[in-house]
């Protein structure tokens, strides 16, 4: 399962996210889920790990019809406080999802995989209910921010010190173990220094997100390809003569 989020840390996590700097950062994640999602409204979301509901409420304003799960019942009240009546909770675990294959049109992953024991059967469970797309958002272990903000918090303890950190080389390999060559893209934000923002005041979001393998936030979109399991079909009729023959079909 992995590391549940208490009353405290759930609390803490909330006050982090509300940081400026931090809300800077959410702003970007913002831009990149959506331009690798590309939600369409209407269809059906299932956030996995939806923590305090934050996301879920990003396409909820895209129209979507959104589920959320999280093993945490603290942060599901926090998410119940923010999205009121406005979207379906469930306590669940990612790694074992209650739902039946194909139920929902995207599966989101964000800021999850980090707390997970086994943040691969969670991937093999959003390939499973989701049936179009399943987008994962992960923290870069080799971004030099993430780095240096380990540095600083040494002495100090943190949720975040529960935190795997992945890769873009680690994800597209574990990927493509789990659901063979398959298509997905890949960006990531590396935001620029506040000091160097503010001489930089109408920078445009979309110069902080592309293809650089060291940005602090990773976001990878995967397209789900449909697979057709052959099986044989044993027909019996009758021939002229009263005989009984059989043919097999291949479908």
């Amino acid at each position: 399962m992995g590391y549940i989020f208490d009353f405290e840390t759930s609390r803490d996590y909330e006050k982090w996210r509300q940081n400026p700097e931090n809300r800077f950062k959410a702003d970007l994640e913002k831009s990149l889920i959506l331009d690798l999602v590309s939600p369409i409204p209407g269809e059906r979301l299932l956030d996995i790990g939806c923590g305090t509901g934050e996301h879920l409420l990003v396409f909820l304003d895209k129209g979507l019809d959104v589920t959320g799960i999280d093993a945490s019942p603290y942060m599901l009240d926090i998410a119940r406080e923010r999205l009121r009546h406005r979207a379906e909770l469930q306590r669940a675990v990612a790694e074992d999802l209650p739902f039946d294959d194909n139920s929902y049109d995207i599966a989101t992953i964000i800021g999850t995989l980090e707390f997970l024991d086994n943040p691969w059967t969670c991937i093999k469970e959003a390939c499973r209910v989701a049936k179009d797309r399943v987008f994962l958002g992960v923290l870069n272990r080799y971004s030099l921010g993430w780095i240096l903000t380990r540095i600083r918090r040494n002495c100090t303890e943190s949720f975040l010190d529960q935190a795997r950190f992945f890769s873009v080389w680690e994800l597209k390999r574990n990927i493509n173990m789990i659901l063979g060559e398959i298509d997905l893209e890949w960006k990531t934000i590396y935001p620029l220094p506040p000091t160097l923002r503010r001489y930089l005041s109408n920078l445009k979001t979309w110069s902080q997100i592309g293809k650089n393998p060291f940005g602090y936030f990773i976001g990878v979109l995967v397209i789900l390809t449909p697979k057709f399991r052959t099986a044989n079909l044993h027909l019996a009729f009758t021939a002229q003569g009263g005989r009984v023959l059989t043919e097999t079909i291949h479908t």
